[in-house]
């Protein structure tokens, strides 16, 4: 079993060990000069940091892709790293565990763990420090838990290596920390093997695995990616709870309102250096980088609703789109549509207004659902809900995990058969038809997974990934389709050559959307699109997302657990729990007037950044 699995059951034992010779892949360079200081934090913190480290730089060959971070943590503090993928904050994070990774060469001008000079431990030394000292919550669940034995004997690992409860009680305590996490039925649940879960419950697990040994200190690298915003709430009032109890943390998230909720202080990174850094409420209300103001600027909600993410201005505006200068290029974002190109090349374009024909209740729908039911079993995931779906128009369907979302997203693909109801596309049959009728229309209507690790074959690099779909046209005009496809979601061209295992989650979920994208669907059926990506690029999607309804009329049925997507991009919204839709209507409406309970309780657990003369929230004083 590779260090991705159960990382936090390496080898018992948490006491202090004697130190070692240097090991090869950590070195430490020359002391510096009199008079030379290198950056740190730790007048910030604790006079006692559990964790401090002075001009981190970690290469990978010739490549150093972090450079000169300092930070401590003190006991009962989180520090919080934020920045877009590829800024370094997993690596900085990792390298705190020894698992910078292989060919790394890990560097550091003072770096301490609990008093000890972590530059001499050995391998045996790190292996001790994991899991019970210091737990790890990865943010690819699927990849970091063993899909060969139960979710509830990964968790036990945990316990039997670290001897945290005698044998007769594991069982029991296995349920008690899957409860604590929110995990329902924990019983059942235990007995499943991760491919079974849903990709809330999956991390979850991963959340109850690394506090099972009730470690020191807990390094969180995007814990709440996947989760819906009350489970996410639950999880986040559980750290700090933790943290409350003297347990440090360091959270890596791309969510900057998860940051302000919990976070003590912030570093935020980018091209693996720290170009900001103070307390949580400083940084995020009044930020004095140029890049910080840019990720703030791009954090979607009600207030960015009709404005471009990349450029803060109004989609539309007296019949035109007015474009500027904005997120993207400050935050050295690409990828932007010929619509918005020609803006900035001062040519009027029309709006999506004149563009495209309005959605609504006159035209007729190019996706419809009647009455759905599916059961599983004696359980009925989804029962009988029906929508309608337009050109050019966005419905939202929010809930939380097992609500019933992405089963009914899989019968609008028609990838399951309902066992009441039918679904139309284009008012023809859809749901009805054998699959050998529906194969020739599927290009109409493409699925942005969650997951896309799962639906990508790993022989095959991102290029041949992306061309999949393309039916016509010679080799040639297929591979320009696939490098304008990756510029449109902001990858660079030589993305094309590598593998889905060399990408970053972020870069996948960019490649997952370019495949959607290729053989120009009339239907683009959205589970989680951008749950995996930072926020600069989330705003390139939503807004590459808003014109392709511009340009093309392209309909999104839109699944998401962030309601503040949801609330930027969607027209209508179907709030789902149980199964069943429990609300819907226009999107305004219903978040900012919810009138049955379970929407009021969503939209009162989203976390919101703080403004200029709010303190960060105190979640532990809140019941979990």
């Amino acid at each position: 079993m590779t260090t991705t699995h159960n990382a936090n059951a390496r080898a018992a034992g948490t006491g202090a060990h004697p130190t070692r010779a240097l090991p090869p892949e950590v070195e430490s360079p020359a002391a510096p000069t009199a008079g030379e200081t290198p950056a740190s934090t730790s007048a910030l913190v604790s006079s006692s940091p559990l964790v401090a480290v002075e001009d981190l730089r970690v290469s990978f060959g010739a490549t150093e892709v972090v450079r000169g971070v300092s930070l401590s943590i003190a006991p009962g503090e989180c520090v919080a790293i934020v920045g877009e993928s590829g800024s370094g904050k997993s690596v900085t994070a990792r390298s705190l565990l020894g698992l910078a990774g292989p060919g790394s060469r890990v560097r550091a001008s003072a770096f301490t763990i609990s008093g000890r000079d972590a530059l001499r431990f050995r391998p045996g030394d790190w292996r001790r420090l994991r899991g019970g000292f210091a737990g790890l919550v990865l943010q690819d669940a699927l990849v970091s838990l063993d899909p060969l034995r139960t979710v509830g004997a990964e968790i036990a690992e945990v316990l039997t290596t670290h001897d945290v409860v005698p044998r007769a009680h594991r069982a029991e305590r296995v349920l008690e920390l899957l409860e604590s996490v929110r995990v329902p039925e924990p019983a059942l649940r235990a007995g499943q093997r991760p491919h079974e879960l849903s990709g809330g419950l999956r991390q979850r697990v991963l959340i109850a695995s690394a506090i099972a040994a009730a470690p020191a200190l807990i390094i969180a690298d995007e814990p709440t990616t996947a989760l819906d915003v009350t489970v996410q709430a639950g999880i986040l009032r559980l750290l700090a709870g933790r943290k409350a109890a003297g347990t440090a943390l360091l959270l890596i998230s791309h969510d900057l309102a998860v940051v302000a909720s919990i976070a003590d202080r912030i570093l935020v990174m980018r091209d693996g250096q720290v170009v900001e850094q103070g307390p949580a409420r400083d940084v995020l209300a009044a930020p004095a980088h140029a890049y910080t103001r840019s990720l703030l600027a791009a954090v979607p909600s009600a207030s960015s609703r009709g404005t471009r993410l990349t450029t803060g201005t109004r989609r539309a505006t007296g019949g035109h789109v007015a474009e500027g200068s904005g997120v993207a290029e400050r935050a050295g974002v690409t990828g932007r549509t010929e619509r918005t190109r020609a803006t900035e090349r001062g040519r009027v374009v029309p709006t999506p207004e004149s563009a495209v024909q309005a959605p609504g209740p006159g035209p007729a729908p190019v996706l419809a659902a009647t009455g759905l039911s599916r059961s599983y079993g004696p359980r009925r995931v989804v029962d009988d809900v029906s929508f309608t779906l337009h050109r050019a128009e966005t419905l939202g369907i929010v809930g939380e995990s097992g609500s019933g979302k992405t089963t009914l997203a899989r019968l609008a693909l028609g990838l399951l058969t309902p066992d009441e109801g039918d679904v139309t596309l284009h008012q023809q049959p859809w749901s009805a038809l054998p699959e050998r009728r529906r194969r020739p229309f599927r290009p109409r209507i493409q699925l942005i997974s969650q997951n896309p690790l799962d639906s990508f074959d790993p022989r095959h690099t991102t290029g041949r990934l992306i061309a999949e779909p393309l039916r016509t046209g010679g080799r040639a005009e297929r591979r320009a389709r696939v490098l304008e496809l990756l510029t449109r979601v902001g990858l660079p061209p030589e993305t094309a050559a590598r593998h889905p295992r060399e990408l970053s989650g972020g870069q996948r979920q960019r490649v997952a959307i370019a495949r959607a994208l290729a053989p120009r669907p009339d239907v683009l059926v959205c589970d989680e699109p951008v749950s995996a990506l930072d926020v600069s690029i989330q705003a390139q999607v939503l807004d590459l997302l808003a014109d392709l309804q511009a340009e093309d009329g392209t309909a999104l049925l839109f699944i998401s657990h962030d309601l503040g997507v949801v609330h930027h991009l969607a027209h209508r919204v179907l709030v789902m729990k149980d199964g069943r839709v429990v609300e819907e209507g226009d999107v305004d409406e219903v978040f900012s007037r919810p009138r049955h309970p379970y929407t009021r309780d969503l939209v009162a657990a989203v976390p919101r950044l703080p403004a200029a003369t709010e303190a960060v929230p105190d979640l532990a004083a809140r019941p979990a």
